[in-house]
Protein backbone atom coordinates (compact mmCIF):
# COMPACT_ATOMS: atom_id res chain seq x y z
CA UNK A 1 0.00 0.00 0.00
CA UNK A 2 0.85 3.66 -1.08
CA UNK A 3 2.88 5.66 2.26
CA UNK A 4 2.96 8.96 2.05
CA UNK A 5 5.00 11.46 4.43
CA UNK A 6 3.87 14.67 5.75
CA UNK A 7 6.47 18.15 4.78
CA UNK A 8 6.40 21.47 5.63
CA UNK A 9 4.98 23.32 2.06
CA UNK A 10 6.76 26.86 0.73
CA UNK A 11 4.28 29.23 2.73
CA UNK A 12 2.14 30.83 0.97
CA UNK A 13 2.33 35.11 0.67
CA UNK A 14 -0.63 34.88 2.52
CA UNK A 15 0.37 32.43 5.27
CA UNK A 16 0.03 34.67 8.08
CA UNK A 17 0.09 32.72 11.39
CA UNK A 18 -2.16 33.27 14.17
CA UNK A 19 -1.75 34.94 17.64
CA UNK A 20 -4.73 35.24 19.98
CA UNK A 21 -7.18 32.98 17.63
CA UNK A 22 -4.11 29.78 17.53
CA UNK A 23 -5.64 26.33 18.10
CA UNK A 24 -3.77 24.15 20.52
CA UNK A 25 -2.45 20.67 19.77
CA UNK A 26 -4.03 18.16 21.09
CA UNK A 27 -1.02 16.34 23.10
CA UNK A 28 -0.56 12.96 25.61
CA UNK A 29 -0.86 15.40 28.28
CA UNK A 30 -3.04 18.03 27.93
CA UNK A 31 -5.82 15.84 25.46
CA UNK A 32 -9.20 15.35 26.74
CA UNK A 33 -9.15 12.16 29.21
CA UNK A 34 -11.72 9.47 28.57
CA UNK A 35 -14.60 10.37 31.44
CA UNK A 36 -14.37 13.87 30.16
CA UNK A 37 -14.85 12.86 26.95
CA UNK A 38 -18.00 11.07 27.78
CA UNK A 39 -19.04 13.56 30.04
CA UNK A 40 -18.90 16.08 27.21
CA UNK A 41 -21.46 13.84 24.68
CA UNK A 42 -23.28 12.66 27.75
CA UNK A 43 -22.35 9.30 27.21
CA UNK A 44 -22.23 6.29 30.01
CA UNK A 45 -20.06 4.56 27.60
CA UNK A 46 -18.36 4.33 25.00
CA UNK A 47 -18.36 0.45 23.74
CA UNK A 48 -14.93 -0.96 21.89
CA UNK A 49 -17.50 -2.36 19.05
CA UNK A 50 -18.25 1.43 18.47
CA UNK A 51 -14.81 2.38 16.77
CA UNK A 52 -15.75 0.02 14.18
CA UNK A 53 -16.78 2.84 12.22
CA UNK A 54 -17.63 2.01 8.33
CA UNK A 55 -16.30 4.07 5.90
CA UNK A 56 -16.52 3.71 1.68
CA UNK A 57 -14.81 6.13 -0.92
CA UNK A 58 -16.44 7.30 -4.36
CA UNK A 59 -13.62 8.96 -6.41
CA UNK A 60 -13.72 10.56 -9.71
CA UNK A 61 -10.64 11.54 -12.33
CA UNK A 62 -10.89 12.69 -15.64
CA UNK A 63 -8.57 10.70 -17.84
CA UNK A 64 -6.11 12.65 -19.80
CA UNK A 65 -3.35 12.03 -22.24
CA UNK A 66 0.26 12.40 -21.34
CA UNK A 67 0.05 15.82 -22.15
CA UNK A 68 -3.00 16.89 -20.21
CA UNK A 69 -5.41 17.03 -23.09
CA UNK A 70 -9.07 15.35 -22.47
CA UNK A 71 -9.21 11.68 -23.19
CA UNK A 72 -11.60 11.53 -26.41
CA UNK A 73 -12.21 7.89 -26.54
CA UNK A 74 -14.92 5.96 -25.27
CA UNK A 75 -14.79 3.93 -21.96
CA UNK A 76 -11.69 1.41 -21.95
CA UNK A 77 -13.54 -2.70 -22.65
CA UNK A 78 -10.99 -3.94 -20.09
CA UNK A 79 -12.37 -2.18 -17.28
CA UNK A 80 -15.75 -3.60 -17.90
CA UNK A 81 -19.15 -2.15 -18.29
CA UNK A 82 -20.42 1.08 -16.45
CA UNK A 83 -23.56 0.13 -16.15
CA UNK A 84 -22.83 -3.31 -14.32
CA UNK A 85 -19.02 -2.87 -12.66
CA UNK A 86 -19.83 -2.43 -9.04
CA UNK A 87 -15.92 -0.89 -8.93
CA UNK A 88 -15.21 1.11 -11.79
CA UNK A 89 -18.00 3.55 -13.76
CA UNK A 90 -18.19 6.95 -15.20
CA UNK A 91 -19.99 9.88 -13.80
CA UNK A 92 -20.71 12.36 -16.26
CA UNK A 93 -18.73 11.65 -19.32
CA UNK A 94 -17.21 8.88 -20.55
CA UNK A 95 -13.45 10.63 -19.81
CA UNK A 96 -15.32 11.00 -16.48
CA UNK A 97 -13.67 7.92 -14.23
CA UNK A 98 -15.93 7.03 -11.17
CA UNK A 99 -13.79 4.51 -8.68
CA UNK A 100 -15.95 2.69 -5.71
CA UNK A 101 -14.95 0.80 -2.88
CA UNK A 102 -17.05 -1.45 -0.75
CA UNK A 103 -17.67 -0.16 3.05
CA UNK A 104 -15.05 -1.28 5.01
CA UNK A 105 -14.45 -1.32 8.68
CA UNK A 106 -10.69 -0.63 8.64
CA UNK A 107 -8.88 2.27 7.08
CA UNK A 108 -6.44 0.42 5.32
CA UNK A 109 -8.93 -2.12 3.65
CA UNK A 110 -10.49 1.06 2.15
CA UNK A 111 -7.50 2.70 0.79
CA UNK A 112 -5.70 -0.50 0.01
CA UNK A 113 -9.06 -1.43 -2.40
CA UNK A 114 -9.16 2.13 -3.98
CA UNK A 115 -5.37 1.60 -4.76
CA UNK A 116 -5.67 -1.70 -6.38
CA UNK A 117 -8.62 0.18 -8.29
CA UNK A 118 -6.18 3.05 -9.10
CA UNK A 119 -3.47 0.63 -10.08
CA UNK A 120 -5.82 -1.98 -11.97
CA UNK A 121 -7.21 1.15 -14.39
CA UNK A 122 -3.58 2.54 -14.97
CA UNK A 123 -2.47 -0.79 -16.30
CA UNK A 124 -5.65 -0.85 -18.78
CA UNK A 125 -5.68 2.27 -20.12
CA UNK A 126 -4.78 3.26 -23.49
CA UNK A 127 -2.29 5.29 -25.22
CA UNK A 128 -0.50 6.20 -22.22
CA UNK A 129 -3.60 7.66 -20.62
CA UNK A 130 -3.23 9.46 -16.97
CA UNK A 131 -5.84 10.61 -14.37
CA UNK A 132 -6.07 14.01 -14.03
CA UNK A 133 -5.26 14.51 -10.15
CA UNK A 134 -7.01 17.48 -9.60
CA UNK A 135 -10.75 18.44 -9.23
CA UNK A 136 -10.68 21.40 -11.38
CA UNK A 137 -10.49 20.03 -14.91
CA UNK A 138 -7.46 20.03 -17.39
CA UNK A 139 -7.36 23.23 -20.35
CA UNK A 140 -10.74 22.50 -22.45
CA UNK A 141 -11.23 23.57 -25.83
CA UNK A 142 -14.84 23.54 -25.85
CA UNK A 143 -18.48 21.47 -25.12
CA UNK A 144 -18.07 19.69 -27.92
CA UNK A 145 -14.69 17.98 -26.45
CA UNK A 146 -16.89 16.56 -23.48
CA UNK A 147 -18.33 13.14 -24.72
CA UNK A 148 -21.20 12.15 -22.46
CA UNK A 149 -21.30 8.93 -20.53
CA UNK A 150 -23.14 5.78 -22.53
CA UNK A 151 -24.85 2.72 -20.37
CA UNK A 152 -25.69 0.93 -23.47
CA UNK A 153 -28.95 0.09 -25.19
CA UNK A 154 -31.23 -1.18 -22.60
CA UNK A 155 -33.78 1.91 -21.14
CA UNK A 156 -32.04 1.55 -17.72
CA UNK A 157 -28.65 2.23 -19.32
CA UNK A 158 -30.35 4.58 -22.26
CA UNK A 159 -31.74 6.61 -18.66
CA UNK A 160 -28.84 7.08 -16.99
CA UNK A 161 -27.53 8.87 -20.39
CA UNK A 162 -30.85 10.62 -20.88
CA UNK A 163 -30.11 12.25 -17.12
CA UNK A 164 -26.45 13.44 -18.43
CA UNK A 165 -27.72 15.13 -21.44
CA UNK A 166 -30.47 16.49 -19.40
CA UNK A 167 -27.98 18.21 -16.94
CA UNK A 168 -25.46 19.26 -19.81
CA UNK A 169 -28.91 21.05 -21.34
CA UNK A 170 -29.18 22.55 -17.66
CA UNK A 171 -25.54 23.81 -16.57
CA UNK A 172 -23.53 22.84 -19.72
CA UNK A 173 -20.74 20.40 -19.95
CA UNK A 174 -18.00 22.04 -18.33
CA UNK A 175 -19.33 22.29 -15.24
CA UNK A 176 -19.80 18.56 -15.37
CA UNK A 177 -16.00 17.36 -15.60
CA UNK A 178 -15.41 18.96 -12.02
CA UNK A 179 -13.98 15.74 -9.75
CA UNK A 180 -14.16 14.60 -6.26
CA UNK A 181 -14.38 12.95 -3.55
CA UNK A 182 -17.71 11.27 -1.74
CA UNK A 183 -17.17 9.62 1.90
CA UNK A 184 -19.76 7.34 2.98
CA UNK A 185 -19.84 6.78 6.34
CA UNK A 186 -21.81 4.98 8.89
CA UNK A 187 -21.67 3.77 12.53
CA UNK A 188 -21.38 0.10 13.05
CA UNK A 189 -24.63 -1.57 13.64
CA UNK A 190 -24.14 -2.30 17.59
CA UNK A 191 -23.96 1.13 18.34
CA UNK A 192 -27.44 1.73 17.04
CA UNK A 193 -29.46 -0.48 20.15
CA UNK A 194 -26.82 0.83 22.76
CA UNK A 195 -27.02 4.43 22.07
CA UNK A 196 -30.95 4.51 21.83
CA UNK A 197 -31.04 3.24 25.24
CA UNK A 198 -28.23 5.41 26.70
CA UNK A 199 -30.60 8.33 24.88
CA UNK A 200 -33.69 7.31 26.63
CA UNK A 201 -35.31 6.59 23.13
CA UNK A 202 -38.40 4.28 23.18
CA UNK A 203 -39.40 4.44 19.60
CA UNK A 204 -38.48 1.95 16.83
CA UNK A 205 -34.67 1.38 16.04
CA UNK A 206 -35.03 2.23 12.61
CA UNK A 207 -36.68 5.77 13.00
CA UNK A 208 -34.14 6.68 15.96
CA UNK A 209 -31.10 5.78 13.66
CA UNK A 210 -32.96 7.94 11.09
CA UNK A 211 -33.18 10.74 13.39
CA UNK A 212 -29.75 10.73 14.76
CA UNK A 213 -28.43 10.86 11.10
CA UNK A 214 -30.21 13.94 10.33
CA UNK A 215 -28.90 15.10 13.53
CA UNK A 216 -25.26 14.50 12.21
CA UNK A 217 -26.29 15.81 8.83
CA UNK A 218 -27.35 19.20 10.38
CA UNK A 219 -24.35 19.43 12.68
CA UNK A 220 -22.29 19.20 9.22
CA UNK A 221 -24.41 21.57 7.77
CA UNK A 222 -23.43 24.14 10.50
CA UNK A 223 -19.57 23.19 10.06
CA UNK A 224 -18.90 22.25 6.64
CA UNK A 225 -17.08 25.08 6.14
CA UNK A 226 -14.08 24.05 8.23
CA UNK A 227 -13.76 21.35 5.77
CA UNK A 228 -13.98 23.40 2.71
CA UNK A 229 -10.83 25.10 4.43
CA UNK A 230 -8.87 22.24 5.81
CA UNK A 231 -9.01 20.18 2.36
CA UNK A 232 -9.64 22.66 -0.51
CA UNK A 233 -7.79 21.90 -3.45
CA UNK A 234 -9.09 23.90 -5.91
CA UNK A 235 -8.20 27.55 -5.56
CA UNK A 236 -7.83 28.03 -9.41
CA UNK A 237 -8.65 26.98 -13.13
CA UNK A 238 -7.79 27.18 -16.69
CA UNK A 239 -9.08 30.23 -17.98
CA UNK A 240 -11.25 27.84 -20.50
CA UNK A 241 -13.15 26.74 -17.64
CA UNK A 242 -15.10 29.94 -17.19
CA UNK A 243 -14.93 30.84 -21.18
CA UNK A 244 -18.47 32.63 -21.79
CA UNK A 245 -19.54 32.95 -17.94
CA UNK A 246 -19.86 35.67 -15.78
CA UNK A 247 -16.99 35.49 -13.01
CA UNK A 248 -15.22 37.27 -10.02
CA UNK A 249 -11.92 35.49 -10.71
CA UNK A 250 -8.44 37.06 -10.97
CA UNK A 251 -5.66 36.41 -13.46
CA UNK A 252 -2.86 34.75 -12.08
CA UNK A 253 -1.03 34.57 -15.48
CA UNK A 254 -2.51 34.24 -18.94
CA UNK A 255 -3.64 30.67 -18.67
CA UNK A 256 -5.28 30.85 -15.08
CA UNK A 257 -7.75 32.31 -13.34
CA UNK A 258 -7.89 31.89 -9.27
CA UNK A 259 -9.01 34.34 -6.17
CA UNK A 260 -5.91 35.26 -3.65
CA UNK A 261 -7.80 33.22 -0.48
CA UNK A 262 -10.31 30.59 -2.34
CA UNK A 263 -10.09 27.19 -1.11
CA UNK A 264 -12.42 25.49 -2.92
CA UNK A 265 -13.69 27.18 -6.01
CA UNK A 266 -15.19 23.62 -7.12
CA UNK A 267 -18.25 24.28 -4.49
CA UNK A 268 -18.57 27.75 -5.21
CA UNK A 269 -20.65 29.51 -8.00
CA UNK A 270 -18.52 28.33 -11.00
CA UNK A 271 -18.72 24.78 -9.29
CA UNK A 272 -21.51 22.68 -8.54
CA UNK A 273 -24.12 25.06 -8.07
CA UNK A 274 -27.93 26.28 -9.84
CA UNK A 275 -29.59 29.10 -9.89
CA UNK A 276 -32.70 27.24 -9.87
CA UNK A 277 -31.94 25.70 -6.82
CA UNK A 278 -30.81 28.60 -4.86
CA UNK A 279 -34.30 29.56 -3.39
CA UNK A 280 -34.72 25.66 -2.30
CA UNK A 281 -34.90 25.15 1.20
CA UNK A 282 -34.37 21.79 2.09
CA UNK A 283 -35.10 20.74 5.37
CA UNK A 284 -33.44 18.30 7.58
CA UNK A 285 -35.31 17.88 10.98
CA UNK A 286 -37.44 15.33 9.83
CA UNK A 287 -36.77 12.54 6.86
CA UNK A 288 -40.61 12.90 5.80
CA UNK A 289 -39.82 16.59 5.49
CA UNK A 290 -36.90 16.08 3.58
CA UNK A 291 -38.63 13.68 0.82
CA UNK A 292 -41.58 15.91 0.81
CA UNK A 293 -38.89 18.89 -0.48
CA UNK A 294 -37.05 16.75 -2.85
CA UNK A 295 -40.55 15.30 -4.24
CA UNK A 296 -42.07 18.82 -4.70
CA UNK A 297 -38.93 20.09 -6.41
CA UNK A 298 -38.91 16.52 -8.72
CA UNK A 299 -42.63 17.44 -9.92
CA UNK A 300 -42.89 21.28 -10.28
CA UNK A 301 -42.40 22.36 -13.94
CA UNK A 302 -39.55 25.17 -14.27
CA UNK A 303 -39.77 27.29 -17.16
CA UNK A 304 -36.25 27.80 -18.33
CA UNK A 305 -36.41 23.37 -18.44
CA UNK A 306 -39.46 23.74 -20.09
CA UNK A 307 -37.74 26.08 -22.80
CA UNK A 308 -35.36 23.24 -23.65
CA UNK A 309 -37.90 21.58 -25.45
CA UNK A 310 -37.40 18.09 -27.62
CA UNK A 311 -34.34 17.30 -30.26
CA UNK A 312 -34.13 16.26 -33.61
CA UNK A 313 -36.76 13.63 -34.81
CA UNK A 314 -38.20 14.93 -31.15
CA UNK A 315 -36.08 13.10 -28.91
CA UNK A 316 -35.81 13.92 -25.69
CA UNK A 317 -33.07 16.12 -24.51
CA UNK A 318 -33.90 15.53 -20.26
CA UNK A 319 -35.43 13.59 -17.99
CA UNK A 320 -38.21 16.00 -17.67
CA UNK A 321 -38.87 19.18 -17.30
CA UNK A 322 -39.19 19.75 -13.75
CA UNK A 323 -36.63 21.27 -11.15
CA UNK A 324 -34.94 18.49 -10.47
CA UNK A 325 -35.09 15.61 -12.65
CA UNK A 326 -33.96 13.22 -10.17
CA UNK A 327 -32.63 12.96 -6.26
CA UNK A 328 -29.52 13.07 -7.43
CA UNK A 329 -29.88 16.57 -9.28
CA UNK A 330 -29.84 18.30 -5.90
CA UNK A 331 -26.30 19.80 -5.33
CA UNK A 332 -25.76 19.37 -1.51
CA UNK A 333 -22.29 18.91 0.58
CA UNK A 334 -24.03 16.07 2.52
CA UNK A 335 -26.61 13.12 1.62
CA UNK A 336 -28.51 10.65 3.31
CA UNK A 337 -28.21 7.62 1.67
CA UNK A 338 -29.48 3.84 1.56
CA UNK A 339 -28.28 1.00 -0.57
CA UNK A 340 -31.86 0.76 -3.32
CA UNK A 341 -33.19 -2.07 -4.72
CA UNK A 342 -33.58 -3.14 -8.33
CA UNK A 343 -35.77 -0.85 -9.54
CA UNK A 344 -36.17 1.04 -6.56
CA UNK A 345 -36.37 5.08 -6.50
CA UNK A 346 -34.10 6.49 -3.58
CA UNK A 347 -36.59 8.52 -1.53
CA UNK A 348 -38.73 5.53 -1.45
CA UNK A 349 -36.10 3.61 -0.22
CA UNK A 350 -35.23 6.19 2.12
CA UNK A 351 -38.96 6.36 3.55
CA UNK A 352 -39.44 2.39 3.74
CA UNK A 353 -36.14 1.80 5.17
CA UNK A 354 -34.35 4.70 6.73
CA UNK A 355 -31.35 6.24 6.42
CA UNK A 356 -28.57 3.60 6.62
CA UNK A 357 -25.99 5.76 6.19
CA UNK A 358 -24.63 9.15 4.88
CA UNK A 359 -22.71 10.60 2.17
CA UNK A 360 -19.87 13.50 2.04
CA UNK A 361 -20.00 15.67 -1.04
CA UNK A 362 -17.71 18.40 -0.23
CA UNK A 363 -14.42 16.67 -0.93
CA UNK A 364 -11.70 18.08 -3.27
CA UNK A 365 -9.08 15.44 -5.02
CA UNK A 366 -6.04 16.40 -3.41
CA UNK A 367 -3.30 16.35 -5.92
CA UNK A 368 -0.57 15.78 -3.68
CA UNK A 369 -1.87 12.55 -2.69
CA UNK A 370 -1.80 9.80 -5.36
CA UNK A 371 -5.28 8.54 -4.13
CA UNK A 372 -6.74 11.85 -3.81
CA UNK A 373 -7.26 11.18 -0.11
CA UNK A 374 -4.84 9.54 2.83
CA UNK A 375 -5.44 7.94 6.09
CA UNK A 376 -4.42 11.20 8.01
CA UNK A 377 -7.43 12.82 6.07
CA UNK A 378 -9.95 9.65 6.98
CA UNK A 379 -9.21 9.58 10.61
CA UNK A 380 -10.59 13.59 11.00
CA UNK A 381 -13.10 13.04 8.64
CA UNK A 382 -14.06 10.10 10.90
CA UNK A 383 -13.41 12.38 14.32
CA UNK A 384 -15.05 14.84 12.30
CA UNK A 385 -19.13 12.89 11.53
CA UNK A 386 -18.91 11.49 15.30
CA UNK A 387 -18.67 13.84 16.75
CA UNK A 388 -21.39 15.59 14.56
CA UNK A 389 -23.71 13.15 15.30
CA UNK A 390 -23.07 13.37 19.37
CA UNK A 391 -22.62 16.85 19.91
CA UNK A 392 -26.22 18.58 20.61
CA UNK A 393 -27.80 19.22 17.37
CA UNK A 394 -30.92 21.97 17.06
CA UNK A 395 -33.55 21.67 14.46
CA UNK A 396 -32.79 24.11 11.66
CA UNK A 397 -34.65 26.35 9.92
CA UNK A 398 -34.89 28.41 7.07
CA UNK A 399 -32.86 31.73 7.97
CA UNK A 400 -30.08 29.29 9.53
CA UNK A 401 -30.46 27.09 6.12
CA UNK A 402 -29.69 30.05 3.95
CA UNK A 403 -26.64 31.38 6.41
CA UNK A 404 -24.79 28.13 6.44
CA UNK A 405 -24.96 28.54 2.53
CA UNK A 406 -23.19 32.14 2.67
CA UNK A 407 -20.70 30.96 5.19
CA UNK A 408 -19.88 28.08 3.19
CA UNK A 409 -19.49 30.76 0.23
CA UNK A 410 -17.08 33.05 1.82
CA UNK A 411 -14.95 30.34 3.13
CA UNK A 412 -14.68 29.12 -0.80
CA UNK A 413 -13.88 32.49 -1.72
CA UNK A 414 -11.96 33.50 1.27
CA UNK A 415 -10.95 30.75 3.44
CA UNK A 416 -7.67 31.48 3.97
CA UNK A 417 -8.06 35.54 4.64
CA UNK A 418 -7.11 35.75 7.98
CA UNK A 419 -9.56 38.57 8.91
CA UNK A 420 -12.38 36.27 7.28
CA UNK A 421 -15.98 36.68 9.10
CA UNK A 422 -18.84 34.16 9.55
CA UNK A 423 -22.39 34.48 10.78
CA UNK A 424 -23.50 32.37 13.83
CA UNK A 425 -27.35 32.76 14.67
CA UNK A 426 -27.01 36.23 12.93
CA UNK A 427 -23.84 37.87 14.67
CA UNK A 428 -20.80 38.07 13.06
CA UNK A 429 -18.05 35.69 14.42
CA UNK A 430 -14.34 35.48 12.79
CA UNK A 431 -13.17 32.41 10.89
CA UNK A 432 -10.43 31.30 12.72
CA UNK A 433 -11.81 31.87 16.39
CA UNK A 434 -14.68 29.86 15.53
CA UNK A 435 -12.66 27.12 13.58
CA UNK A 436 -10.48 27.05 16.75
CA UNK A 437 -13.21 26.19 18.98
CA UNK A 438 -14.49 23.72 17.07
CA UNK A 439 -11.73 21.54 16.27
CA UNK A 440 -10.59 22.53 20.45
CA UNK A 441 -14.23 20.47 20.86
CA UNK A 442 -13.05 17.49 18.33
CA UNK A 443 -10.34 16.59 20.14
CA UNK A 444 -13.15 14.67 22.58
CA UNK A 445 -14.14 12.67 19.39
CA UNK A 446 -10.67 11.79 18.73
CA UNK A 447 -10.21 10.21 22.61
CA UNK A 448 -13.24 8.37 22.04
CA UNK A 449 -11.63 6.55 18.66
CA UNK A 450 -8.27 6.74 20.06
CA UNK A 451 -9.22 4.88 23.05
CA UNK A 452 -10.79 1.55 21.39
CA UNK A 453 -7.87 1.56 18.42
CA UNK A 454 -4.83 1.65 20.83
CA UNK A 455 -2.88 -1.42 21.19
CA UNK A 456 -2.33 -3.25 24.65
CA UNK A 457 -4.60 -1.88 26.36
CA UNK A 458 -2.93 1.77 26.00
CA UNK A 459 -5.08 4.31 23.95
CA UNK A 460 -3.68 5.06 20.54
CA UNK A 461 -2.65 8.72 19.05
CA UNK A 462 -3.62 8.47 15.67
CA UNK A 463 -6.87 10.60 15.79
CA UNK A 464 -5.22 12.97 17.88
CA UNK A 465 -2.34 12.90 15.39
CA UNK A 466 -5.06 13.44 12.45
CA UNK A 467 -6.72 16.14 14.60
CA UNK A 468 -3.34 17.97 15.43
CA UNK A 469 -2.38 18.09 11.57
CA UNK A 470 -5.69 20.18 11.23
CA UNK A 471 -4.78 22.54 13.90
CA UNK A 472 -1.71 23.42 12.04
CA UNK A 473 -3.47 24.66 8.72
CA UNK A 474 -5.08 26.79 10.95
CA UNK A 475 -2.41 28.24 12.64
CA UNK A 476 -0.99 28.55 9.00
CA UNK A 477 -2.87 28.64 5.88
CA UNK A 478 0.20 27.75 4.09
CA UNK A 479 0.01 24.01 5.08
CA UNK A 480 -3.73 23.68 3.24
CA UNK A 481 -3.67 22.53 -0.33
CA UNK A 482 -4.95 25.47 -1.23
CA UNK A 483 -2.47 27.39 0.34
CA UNK A 484 0.38 24.99 -0.74
CA UNK A 485 -0.66 24.93 -4.62
CA UNK A 486 -0.93 28.67 -5.06
CA UNK A 487 2.36 29.22 -3.28
CA UNK A 488 3.58 26.62 -5.78
CA UNK A 489 2.48 27.99 -8.90
CA UNK A 490 3.82 31.49 -7.92
CA UNK A 491 7.00 30.38 -6.50
CA UNK A 492 8.31 28.03 -9.62
CA UNK A 493 5.76 30.31 -12.13
CA UNK A 494 3.59 27.65 -13.17
CA UNK A 495 -0.08 28.13 -14.39
CA UNK A 496 -2.60 25.76 -12.95
CA UNK A 497 -2.49 23.56 -15.73
CA UNK A 498 1.17 22.92 -15.38
CA UNK A 499 1.38 22.23 -11.80
CA UNK A 500 -1.59 19.84 -12.24
CA UNK A 501 0.14 18.36 -15.32
CA UNK A 502 2.82 17.89 -13.18
CA UNK A 503 1.30 16.29 -9.82
CA UNK A 504 -1.03 14.22 -12.35
CA UNK A 505 2.30 12.55 -13.77
CA UNK A 506 3.79 12.10 -10.30
CA UNK A 507 1.12 10.32 -8.79
CA UNK A 508 0.85 8.09 -12.29
CA UNK A 509 4.49 7.24 -11.40
CA UNK A 510 3.69 6.54 -7.89
CA UNK A 511 0.91 4.05 -8.43
CA UNK A 512 2.84 2.38 -11.49
CA UNK A 513 5.72 1.85 -9.20
CA UNK A 514 3.68 0.99 -6.73
CA UNK A 515 2.14 -1.88 -8.85
CA UNK A 516 5.50 -2.89 -10.24
CA UNK A 517 7.66 -3.10 -6.74
CA UNK A 518 4.69 -4.25 -4.64
CA UNK A 519 6.30 -6.38 -1.69
CA UNK A 520 3.68 -8.89 -2.10
CA UNK A 521 3.17 -10.23 -5.34
CA UNK A 522 1.10 -12.99 -5.25
CA UNK A 523 -1.24 -10.79 -3.54
CA UNK A 524 -1.25 -8.16 -6.25
CA UNK A 525 -1.91 -11.01 -8.85
CA UNK A 526 -5.01 -12.10 -6.95
CA UNK A 527 -6.39 -8.76 -7.01
CA UNK A 528 -5.84 -8.25 -10.56
CA UNK A 529 -7.19 -11.62 -11.50
CA UNK A 530 -10.39 -10.64 -9.29
CA UNK A 531 -10.49 -6.82 -10.97
CA UNK A 532 -10.31 -8.52 -14.77
CA UNK A 533 -13.26 -11.58 -13.27
CA UNK A 534 -15.52 -8.53 -12.04
CA UNK A 535 -14.74 -6.59 -15.64
CA UNK A 536 -15.71 -9.47 -17.58
CA UNK A 537 -18.62 -10.30 -15.95
CA UNK A 538 -19.95 -7.20 -15.62
CA UNK A 539 -19.90 -6.92 -19.71
CA UNK A 540 -21.87 -10.39 -19.53
CA UNK A 541 -24.26 -8.75 -17.28
CA UNK A 542 -24.85 -5.92 -19.40
CA UNK A 543 -25.46 -7.76 -22.54
CA UNK A 544 -28.13 -10.34 -20.27
CA UNK A 545 -29.88 -6.99 -19.26
CA UNK A 546 -29.92 -5.93 -23.00
CA UNK A 547 -31.17 -9.05 -24.03
CA UNK A 548 -34.51 -9.03 -21.99
CA UNK A 549 -37.53 -7.74 -23.93
CA UNK A 550 -38.09 -3.61 -23.64
CA UNK A 551 -40.85 -1.33 -23.33
CA UNK A 552 -40.27 1.73 -26.18
CA UNK A 553 -38.32 3.82 -24.18
CA UNK A 554 -40.59 7.06 -24.37
CA UNK A 555 -42.82 4.51 -22.87
CA UNK A 556 -40.90 3.31 -20.61
CA UNK A 557 -40.03 7.10 -20.01
CA UNK A 558 -43.35 8.26 -19.15
CA UNK A 559 -43.84 5.31 -16.82
CA UNK A 560 -40.59 6.43 -14.91
CA UNK A 561 -41.75 9.52 -14.56
CA UNK A 562 -45.23 8.89 -13.55
CA UNK A 563 -43.77 6.29 -10.50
Amino acid sequence: MIRTTSRKAPRCKDGIALSSTSAKDVGSSDRPSFASALDFYKLATFDLSWGGVVRGIEKESLRVSPTGALSQTGHPQALGSTLTNPYITTDFSESLLEFITPAYERIEDCLSMLEGIHRFTLTRLDNQEMLWGSSMPCALGGEDEIPIALFGTSNVGKLKTLYREGLSNRYGKIMQTIAGIHYNFSMPESFWPQYQQQCGDTGTLQDFRTNKYLHLIRNFHRYSWLLVYLFGASPAACKSFVRGREHSLQELDEHTLYLPYATCLRMGNLGYKSEAQKSLFVCYNDLNNYAECLDKAMHTPYPEYEAIGRGVDGEPLQINANLLQLENEFYSTIRPKRNVKSGQRPLAALKEGGIEYIEVRALDLNPYLPLGIDAEQTKFLDTFLVHCLLAPSPECHQAEFFEVAENLTRVVEQGRDPALMLSEEGAPRAMREWAASILGSLGHAATLLDSIHGEQGLPGQAYASALNAQVAKLNDASLTPSGRMLAQMQDEGLSFFQLALTLAKQQHSVLLDSSEKATDSQLSQRDETMFEKVATQSLADQAAIESEPQLDFETFLAQWNAA
